[in-house]
């Protein structure tokens, strides 16, 4: 049961299930929303997500289940006469008013005194820094200014929650990662709480204080961006969020401080117990930028230290990356920074290399 009225179960959902006829779009899920936070819903297409949010807004009523906000459930209630104000990836501006008319639209609807929306939607332009293009069109924006106009006009109402749909999928790669800051940095000055739905993990994990990741109408893991990237529950969320090797074995060792696994190139050893039994399947997952390749081998090193070829080579400025395959036919990615070793200079396509990497960077997981 939860309790209402804190801030850290500010927006609360009880076994939240959404069904179309016999398929299961959101299947019981349970989360706690604090008060004031930004909060990611983040998984592929046909993941919940979506149905989730439009749940929260309103716009589609619960099979079971309850939504709380600050104790009380809102689910029975329309969207009209909830809180909450959602902004859609359309951004749906009226393109026959002008910037002032779209933010003062849902004002002017709700009966407010002139001198009051006069106000308002001063205080929304100054906000979104947007004051000398009241009088445009929302044709004679840019698509990150429409963006701003949209946000603008979701928070003019003051809602206690902000829903946003996609905030960022129609501007193009570099505008939405300027944008990415301009919008956390506006939502932060206002105070909203606030659920996003996004597929980008990039844009979740930089806007979002807490990400919940989803697939198959399951939340399979909540937390901070830091928390879902080093420390994965499973195999699904190793793999959808950044990049991961992946090398499947059976637990050999598993002692209170560390463990092994058995695998197609090796033995693995891992600074950290998992609490299973040996011969179980288990997967060593290692992210790339943790791997480090070399021609010689370091000195002294005895263990998680493997040889392959490399096979690809991609340079992006900052930083390498190099496919390396073993002799056992497992492909390793590694990601190495730009000048951060010397002998990384003289690597190329088919020399033969070692890599390795240190027992706490590998994490197991249970298959």
């Amino acid at each position: 049961m939860a309790t209402g009225g804190s801030k850290d179960n500010y927006l609360v959902t009880e076994n939240l299930v959404k069904r179309f006829d016999e398929a299961v779009a959101v299947d019981e899920v349970n989360l706690s929303i604090k008060q004031g936070e930004i909060f990611a819903l983040l998984g592929s297409s046909g993941c919940g997500k979506s149905t989730l949010l439009r749940m929260l807004a309103g716009f589609e009523k619960p099979t079971s289940g309850r939504i709380l906000l600050s104790g009380q459930d809102v689910a029975p209630l329309a969207p009209y006469d909830r809180p909450f104000n959602m902004m859609f990836q359309s951004y749906a501006l009226f393109p026959h008013l002008d910037i002032w008319e779209n933010i003062a639209f849902g004002l002017k609807r709700e009966g407010l005194p002139k001198n009051d929306i006069q106000q308002r939607v001063g205080e929304m332009l100054d906000l979104v820094q947007l004051g000398a293009y009241a009088k445009r069109k929302p044709h004679q924006l840019s698509g990150g200014q429409q963006q701003r106009v949209a946000l603008a006009r979701s928070l003019a109402k003051k809602p206690k929650v902000l829903l946003l749909d996609e905030p960022l999928g129609a501007l193009d790669k570099k505008l939405r990662e300027q944008t990415q800051f301009e919008l956390v940095n506006i939502i932060e000055k206002v105070g909203v709480t606030c659920v996003m739905v996004t597929h980008d993990q990039e844009e979740a994990m930089t806007m979002a204080g807490r990400i919940a990741v989803m697939s198959k109408g399951r939340v399979l893991q909540v937390g901070s961006p830091q928390e879902i990237y080093e420390y994965p529950r499973n195999r699904f969320v190793a793999d959808f969020i950044g990049s991961v090797n992946l090398l499947d074995g059976k637990l050999s060792v598993d002692e209170t401080d560390h463990c092994a696994v058995e695998t197609a190139i090796g033995e693995i050893q891992v600074g950290h117990s998992i609490s299973g039994t040996v011969g179980m399947p288990v997967a060593v997952a290692v992210r790339p930028e943790k791997v480090s390749i070399g021609k010689q081998a370091p000195a002294g090193l005895d263990h998680n230290l493997f040889m392959g070829k490399v096979k690809e080579i991609a340079y992006f400025g900052s930083y390498n990356t190099y496919i390396v395959v073993t002799p056992q036919g497992n492909r390793m990615k590694i990601t190495e920074p730009n000048g951060s070793h010397l002998d990384l200079l003289d690597i190329t396509w088919e020399d033969n290399v070692f890599f390795w990497w240190d027992d706490t960077d590998a994490l197991v997981l249970r298959n």
